[in-house]
């Protein structure tokens, strides 16, 4: 899907300017897409709602560190 699929692309309230890290989020039929703020035209990564979930538990605890 490109990020034209999407409806309006959300991003969080806790983003700021200072590390450049955001990504934002929008959905689209039956999926959620994520994006890069900084690279709106990039890639974008789909997930249905329960992948969604278990990929941000995953981030929370770490598993994609360094």
């Amino acid at each position: 899907m490109t990020p034209d699929s999407f409806s309006r692309w959300r991003k969080s309230s806790h983003s700021n300017g200072y590390g450049g890290a955001c990504v934002e989020l929008a959905h689209a039929t039956g999926v959620i897409g994520v994006r890069d703020s900084k690279n709106p035209a990039g890639p974008v990564l789909t997930f249905g709602q329960a992948e969604l979930s278990r990929f941000l538990g995953a981030v929370k605890l770490g598993r994609f560190a360094g």
